[in-house]
């Protein structure tokens, strides 16, 4: 496993390349006022923007409602998604109408989505605005599709790059959660990061190429260049 912790990254290595990256949390509505989403705040997502930019890619940053926007955001086509869905959807369509090269799914997307909402008469609530305050709704919940897997069918020849975040400290399991979903999601490479990087900017984190090669990374920024880095070699 090689280590690096060095922020490198070569000189306009991504002229002339466009680099998709999402960033931050999806917030899948119960309401018009109300919605669950999670703890990402988009810092990686700004990590990844700026060191895409600096080395000359053409950088469009799909952020969730809450997320950090990059320092440099106006030097970049931004663009707000709201749920998983509309997430999807707006890959979708950008992948299909221009060449992507890289498609960097920094963004942490909700599991479950909202299927049905009821009183807890058991009567279904299908108004618009916002559900009555005076009692708990009883809300059912449906398995959110995962974006990763379908990517490469809208654009074969992207070179897709996922994040794997598992509660665990144990590395040997991560890294082989992080190989899994690779193979399910046919992404090139793979970056892998336990819970903890969620409270913190100088957590371990781990490439992982197809060849089986890892490569270790102490934090969002350096774990950012150095992705480039390893992106410029393959």
């Amino acid at each position: 496993m090689k280590n690096t912790n060095k922020q490198v990254i070569s000189l306009k290595s991504l002229e002339g390349k466009k680099v998709l990256i999402t960033s931050g949390g999806t917030l899948e509505k119960w309401d018009n006022v109300r919605g669950h989403t999670n703890l990402s705040k988009g810092t990686m997502g700004c990590y990844l923007a700026e060191a895409a930019l600096e080395a000359g890619g053409e950088v469009i940053y799909l952020h969730g409602y809450f997320a950090q926007l990059p320092a440099n955001a106006s030097l970049m086509k931004t663009i707000m998604f709201e749920g998983i869905e509309d997430l999807g959807n707006k890959i979708q369509s950008i992948v299909s109408s221009e060449f992507i090269d890289f498609v960097i799914m920094a963004a942490a997307g909700s599991d479950w989505i909202i299927d049905q909402v009821y009183d807890q008469k058991g009567n279904l609530m299908e108004e618009n605005g916002k559900m009555p305050s005076d009692e708990p709704p009883i809300i059912h919940f449906k398995k959110a599709p995962k974006i990763l897997g379908q990517i490469k069918g809208w654009s074969p020849e992207t070179t897709l790059i996922g994040f794997k975040l598992e509660a665990t400290e144990n590395v040997d399991y991560l890294i082989d959660r992080a190989k899994l979903r690779m193979d399910s999601s046919n992404a090139d490479f793979m970056v892998a990061n336990s819970s903890k990087s969620l409270y913190g900017l100088n957590e371990p984190h781990f490439i992982v190429k197809k060849d089986g090669e890892i490569i270790k990374s102490n934090g969002k920024q350096n774990t950012a260049y150095k992705l480039f880095e390893v992106l410029k070699e393959n």
